[in-house]
């Protein structure tokens, strides 16, 4: 049985149905990259409100008590902030790969976040009233945070921004912790069947190999959430695990808070696949390091997996085919 001979994941999740749609079409929630000018605008601390102009994107991406005792579940310690009367930015454990968000004025406006790396910028949607974690997914360097406010259109306020170094307490620290779009800290039962699964056995790459299994196994495509996916969406992790179908989103979101809850480390990728976005995971283990390449072994070669292409294609030679051309897909943004 090729499962046991798994050897890390790049995960993608589907690319059937909606998950077809083109870049240009925004299946996915595009980070929008602001000009050197406007970072250079942007890096003073601001708590007045200076109207600026975002893109809005759609998003293409949706216990045992043993098991709870050892996540590594983000929090807000407050002892490195920036804050103003609407809104707070808390980086006080930056080191451990994260930063929080909270919008703590009334509003009935759109509010977005944007963490700004070394390389890359990323845009998120922020709820009102509750604190959000956002992955540094940059690694090492100079971070720019903007808790954001619409005014008018795709026209947005800054209400605050907070300029810090982040120097991470080791590489695979943002992609172990619960964020935004993996967020297995507010699900019991995904955590719980991670551990039925997994928790008894000691080799990462064996852990890989039974919840890819289950993910596969148990999950199917859905086509209708695929064509009615609307800007903002989150996966809600022990909804799809209930329902038991999703989108690729869905797909990636499930098994990487799976195997982060289980001390697995695992990048969350978003992407093209051909011309289509898309999202898949990599794996670390001690043994391998980062695992984005081929993935298991089928007997003859190394194939890459993917778990919607796998589980809707039923295994198909041609779809195994695509999966494992690794010049079929182009890795953009991590979470």
């Amino acid at each position: 049985m090729f499962v046991k001979k798994i050897l890390p994941l790049f995960l993608l999740c589907a690319l059937l149905a909606g998950c077809a749609q083109t870049a240009a079409e925004g299946m996915a929630e595009v980070p929008v990259e602001t000009s050197a000018e406007t970072q250079e605008e942007a890096y003073t601390a601001q708590t007045e409100l200076v109207e600026i102009e975002l893109e809005d994107e759609a998003v293409a991406l949706a216990a045992s008590p043993a098991a709870q005792s050892t996540l590594l579940l983000p929090v807000a310690s407050g002892t490195a902030v920036q804050k103003t009367d609407k809104a707070v930015i808390d980086y006080s454990n930056s080191k451990d790969g994260y930063v929080m968000a909270q919008y703590t004025a009334a509003t009935s406006q759109r509010l977005k976040v944007q963490v700004k790396g070394p390389t890359t910028t990323y845009t998120y949607d922020l709820p009102a009233g509750s604190w959000a974690t956002f992955p540094l997914s940059d690694g090492n360097g100079s971070y720019k945070v903007d808790v954001l406010e619409n005014t008018t259109g795709k026209k947005y306020a800054y209400v605050v921004s907070a300029s810090f170094q982040v120097t991470l307490s080791d590489e695979f620290a943002p992609f172990l912790r619960p964020n935004q779009y993996v967020d297995y800290g507010v699900a019991p039962n995904t955590v719980a069947k991670a551990q039925e699964l997994a928790g008894s056995i000691a080799d990462p790459l064996q852990k890989v190999a039974k919840i890819y299994d289950y993910v596969v196994a148990s999950l199917t495509y859905d086509k209708e959430k695929a064509a009615a996916v609307q800007s903002g969406y989150l996966p809600v992790l022990d909804t799809v695990l209930s329902t038991k179908k999703g989108i690729c989103f869905d797909y990636a979101s499930l098994m990487a808070g799976m195997l982060r809850s289980q001390g697995v480390p695992c990048k969350l990728v978003v992407g093209y696949a051909g011309t289509a976005y898309h999202a898949w995971i990599n794996v670390w283990t001690k043994e391998t390091g980062w695992v984005d390449g081929v993935i298991f072994f089928d007997g003859t070669t190394w194939q890459r997996m993917d778990p919607t292409f796998a589980s809707s294609g039923k295994g198909s030679d041609s779809i195994m085919q695509y999966i494992g051309d690794g010049s079929n897909y182009t890795a953009k943004y991590l979470y």
